[in-house]
């Protein structure tokens, strides 16, 4: 699965991870391999994605918006 998460000044990563969770509106939701389609809005919070190796690393946002379809998570935050 493919993460993408970009800001308006720079992308902030773009690789492959195993998992992520993000701050949804409603409450954090993680995306697994496979997931299906969606779009969402995100609240201030922390991305928190765990890459290939297991390793995991996270991100702190303010908000933006997520949209998953066909194992790429295309996030964009500010």
């Amino acid at each position: 699965m493919t993460l993408r998460l970009i800001s308006a000044e720079a992308v902030l990563f773009d690789g492959e991870i195993k998992s992520v969770t993000l701050p949804g509106a409603l409450g954090a939701f993680q995306v697994l391999k496979n997931h299906a389609s969606l779009i969402s809005t995100l609240t201030a919070g922390t991305v928190r994605y765990t890459d290939p190796s297991g390793e995991e690393h996270s991100a702190e946002i303010t908000g933006g918006l997520v949209d998953v379809d066909s194992n790429v998570v295309s996030v964009c935050v500010y």
